[in-house]
Order: C-alpha cells, then structure tokens, then sequence
C-alpha cells in the first residue's frame, strides 16, 4: 500500500510539482492545502504517513502548523519546504518538531531521497 502524504502550499503551481514528483515516486497524495489551518484539520482527519509543508503560508505558517500537530501527534513526519535563505526559519521547523526540509526550487531525486528517508517506500 503506498504511503499516504498530504502537501502544504499556498502556491498551486509548487503543490502540483510534488504532486507530480510524489506521485510519479509510489506515494499517494491524500491531500492539497493552501494554509497551515488547512493541513492541521486534515492531518487529524486522514493521519498520513506524511506531511509536506511549505514555510511561509497565509492564515496559518509552517512553525506553527508543525507545533500544533507535534503537540497532539508527537510521532508526526512533517517535512518542511524552504526557499533558499530561509536558514533561521529552517532551524526554528527543525526545533519544532520536523523531520528534515527540502529546498526550492524542487529537485526531484532529492524530494524523493528525502521523503524516502523518513518514511521508507
């Protein structure tokens, strides 16, 4: 069964390159969400295996999406997207309860090196 993932992103062009990258790789994308507020109500409804989520969204960002579902699911793997030059911002998901971040500009063999290593497939 592939492993379930749910992407974060305000801009529906980055969601639908992971898609794309993550679908192509075996992994079934669950969900898209346009803000943090989004992807918490969904994590909790679908609990995947998985969530990518991007840094700067409206309504609700990254650190604070990642702080609210470690504090209920502590075991999460939340995956971050940064921009380049988002180091600090990087560092505060990281302490916050994040697995690991990619990079954007997406580059697939690298979203899938990373995906693959916090959650086997």
């Amino acid at each position: 069964m592939a492993k379930k993932i749910i992407i974060a992103d305000d801009a529906a062009f980055m969601r639908m390159m992971l898609k794309n990258i993550l679908t192509a790789g075996g992994y079934d994308v669950v969900a898209e969400c346009q803000n943090g507020r989004e992807a918490v109500t969904k994590y909790k409804e679908l609990k995947p295996d998985l969530l990518i989520s991007d840094m700067v969204m409206p309504e609700m960002g990254g650190i604070d999406t990642i702080r609210e579902i470690i504090a209920e699911f502590p075991t999460a793997n939340i995956l971050i997207c940064s921009a380049i030059g988002q180091q600090a911002l990087v560092i505060e998901a990281i302490q916050a309860g994040a697995k690991d971040y990619i990079v954007k500009p997406f580059d697939q063999s690298n979203v899938l090196e990373t995906v693959k290593k916090i959650i086997g497939g």
